[in-house]
């Protein structure tokens, strides 16, 4: 009787679990039997880090990649936080205006150190 009730409440759960389960593993499935197997000289060569990506890994590398990584992390994180700022500053007043000044000062100083830094600077 229990089982019944469950099965009937969760089975529309039940079956759109395996429709979604063979969706997913069938497109993996075609992508890999279907897809291109002769890898040229480009798609072989360094991507964005700039040293080749099949060498020994213990090799010396430009650590400036990383550092404009994380200026662009900083930079994205602050646009995602000044959004729903931006909706809600009519309701948060002065104490939510001003705090976001002290956030946005601070990530200014981080955007400085890095321009010091020489960070931005692309040989």
């Amino acid at each position: 009787m229990l089982f019944e009730i469950l099965l009937k409440e969760y089975l529309s759960i039940i079956i759109f679990l395996f429709v979604a389960l063979i969706l997913s593993v069938g497109f993996i499935a075609i992508n890999y039997l279907f897809s291109p197997k002769n890898p040229d000289s480009e798609k072989l060569s360094a991507y964005e880090c700039g040293f080749e990506a099949f060498s020994d890994s213990r090799m010396e590398f430009d650590v400036r990649f990383y550092l404009v990584a994380i200026l662009f992390i900083i930079f994205d994180l602050e646009i995602a936080f000044l959004f729903p700022w931006a909706v809600s500053l009519g309701s948060i007043g002065a104490l939510g205006f001003w705090s976001m000044m002290i956030f946005l000062f601070v990530l200014t100083i981080g955007f400085v150190y890095e321009w010091k830094k020489g960070a931005l600077d692309w040989d």
